[in-house]
């Protein structure tokens, strides 16, 4: 995959570009500050960029500005959207409107290697990569029927559903079988009022409309 990187801590970009290279990816373009971020995604259209939120000169929510913009300006480019803290506005932001090819992590999620490429694959893929910590504060937010009346297995699989896995992965992390999976997944959906026939990422924005909504 052709990525670009936006972060302004230095130590985090080299390490990410290594990640990524060592990967098998190509770093097209790599950026430090707020205003290099756009020119760069619509310069090198990138497969997937990887931006922080944060950035020079302010300090706000200059990444997830030009993330924004360049997916208006290029067809959706797939971005994913890295963080400090839980900062479920721009989560929410960032996953409105039906979108596809979008993802938010925690930075500290970058560590746990393995799961950050396929987040990173799956983003880029078209698919959704949301952070348990944010996928938690929704559903917290959010208690209160009908999620009152889902079991502690269905909960456990609306969380997993949430931040973009699929059935086959949520039936390791569960340790139950696929076709299990299934059975929960359709208790959830009809228990959240929610279309069964969508499957994959449309099923998973199924799932974040209803918890950014509710």
């Amino acid at each position: 995959m052709r990525v670009v990187i936006a972060e302004d801590h230095s130590l985090l970009r080299e390490g990410l570009v290594l990640l990524l290279t060592s990967a098998g990816h190509e770093v097209v373009a790599v950026a430090s500050t707020g205003p290099e971020v756009l020119p760069a995604l619509l310069e090198h259209r990138p497969d997937v960029a990887v931006i922080d939120v944060r950035m020079p000169p302010h300090f706000r929510d200059e990444g997830l500005r030009a993330a924004l913009e360049a997916r208006t300006k290029s067809s959706g480019l797939p971005v994913l959207v890295l963080s400090q803290y839980v900062e479920e506005t721009y989560a929410a932001e960032l996953l409105g409107g039906g979108a596809s090819g979008v993802g938010y992590l925690l930075k500290e999620r970058v560590g746990r290697v393995d799961d950050f490429l396929k987040a990173l694959e799956r983003v880029a893929n078209g698919g959704t990569a949301l952070d348990p910590e944010v996928v938690n504060e929704l559903l917290t937010r959010r208690r209160g029927s009908p999620l009152d009346a889902l079991t502690p297995r269905e909960l456990e699989v609306l969380k997993l559903m949430a931040e973009g896995l699929d059935n086959t992965t949520i039936a390791g992390t569960l340790l139950i079988t696929e076709r299990s999976v299934s059975k929960h997944i359709g208790n959830v959906l009809l228990k959240l009022g929610l279309p069964p026939g969508d499957s994959g990422h449309r099923r998973v924005l199924a799932v974040l409309a209803y918890l950014n909504n509710r």
